[in-house]
């Protein structure tokens, strides 16, 4: 597997398909197959009197039901927003810890012989962070060869960045200079199908 596999894959493991997710994929798919039945199969016709009044209300039952779905999704979409804006200083501070720009309180210099200090570099932030954080994580864990830990030992970070138009989203994976690949950052874009439906139309 090379990073470009791995960053499609990181979505579903990382961030993606928590249970509540996949019920809404289920959902979304179910949605999906009833607009269709309705638009291609006209079947009041063949119905009773009686029945073809029960689905009339059930229609308009579901309709009330899309009301309150289109206020959830915008309703979603600004909670989202607001939290996105409430991470970054979190993500800020991550960044600068794992990589050393930063020293936490607490940290003492410790006593080592003067060759020993020559022999060993000295260890800032947290080395292999994001290779670590992928290999605890099952799904991705299996995917991950020799090669790709070899490269993800240089990963300083991981943004997520949201797309308005077309709908969907980006990740970017920033590197130190490293002896795999000459650019320091790699973005994997994804398109949605629908902005309220978590269906991937396609990976570039």
């Amino acid at each position: 597997m090379n990073l470009s596999d791995l960053a499609v894959n990181l979505p579903a493991a990382a961030a993606a398909l928590s249970a509540e997710d996949r019920a809404g994929l289920v959902n979304a798919l179910k949605n999906k197959l009833q607009n269709l039945a309705g638009e291609h199969f006209d079947i009041l016709d063949s119905l009773t009197p009686n029945v073809r009044k029960r689905v009339e209300v059930l229609r308009e039952i579901q309709g009330q039901h899309d009301e309150l779905e289109s206020k959830f999704f915008e309703e979603r979409a600004a909670l989202e927003a607001k939290y996105q804006k409430l991470y970054e200083p979190l993500y800020t501070k991550r960044y600068d810890i794992v990589n050393g720009v930063v020293e936490v309180e607490g940290v003492t210099n410790e006593t080592m012989t003067e060759q020993a200090e020559e022999e060993a570099p000295e260890e800032k932030g947290v080395p292999n962070f994001w290779l670590t954080a992928m290999k605890t994580n099952d799904v991705l864990a299996e995917e991950i060869t020799e090669r790709d830990e070899g490269a993800l030992k240089y990963l300083k970070d991981i943004k997520w960045v949201r797309i308005d138009d077309p709908k969907g989203f980006k990740l970017e994976f920033f590197f130190d200079t490293n002896p795999y690949f000459k650019n320091t950052v790699l973005t994997k874009t994804y398109h949605m199908i629908d902005e309220d439906e978590p269906i991937l139309e396609k990976a570039i």
